[in-house]
């Protein structure tokens, strides 16, 4: 297939924006493999913010950290991903290369611990303005739940109203896939 699938289009994404000595975050930590990625991603002198609000996640994503010799560069905060602005340090703010979300539950976890659009949209706001210039968001938009279509629906009225001066804002959907499929929004800063 020539076409990228969902996660690998957003990685792909991910790449072209951060890069070694960077700042990225990590809006919903989940098993941590976005995490990893991106700490990757900012080497050694870059720094990743992780946020999740349940202990497991951010267990097993230390796990993973710690089995790569990443983790002196990150910090995970059991916190919601609306509080990002709050536990970034000043000097972050303008300066964030690269952000993720996988919203919905934990994969393996407690599937009424979801991510809901209030505080989803309060992070993506927030985290637009703590972008470099040309920075990304990615989000990835699981909406096989009833609480995942509300989100949807919610998060698309958002993104779509961003002032076209502020943000490009892309939809990277397979349209004919059954099962409500996942898919990408990526907002990219203008400069």
């Amino acid at each position: 297939m020539k076409l990228e699938r969902i996660l690998p289009f957003a990685r792909t994404l991910l790449e072209r924006a951060v890069k070694t000595g960077d700042i990225a975050v990590d809006a919903t930590v989940g098993n941590g493999h976005d995490t990893v990625f991106l700490s990757g991603l900012v080497g050694k002198d870059g720094q990743v913010y992780g946020f999740d609000i349940q202990e497991q996640a951010l267990a097993s994503c230390k796990a993973k950290l710690e089995d790569r010799e990443f983790l002196e560069r990150v910090a995970l905060y059991q916190r919601g991903h609306e509080h990002v602005k709050e536990m970034l340090p000043v000097s972050a703010h303008g300066k964030v290369a690269g952000a993720i979300f996988n919203l919905g539950y934990l994969p393996g976890g407690d599937k009424s611990i979801v991510t809901v659009p209030q505080t989803t949209i309060s992070a993506v706001d927030q985290l637009l303005d703590m972008l470099s210039p040309e920075g990304i968001i990615v989000i990835v938009v699981y909406h096989g739940h009833p609480e995942g279509q509300i989100e949807r629906d919610t998060l698309l009225d958002y993104v779509s109203s961003i002032d076209q001066n502020r943000a490009h804002v892309l939809q990277y959907q397979f349209l004919n896939q059954k099962n409500n499929p996942p898919f990408i929004i990526a907002i990219e800063k203008r400069s």
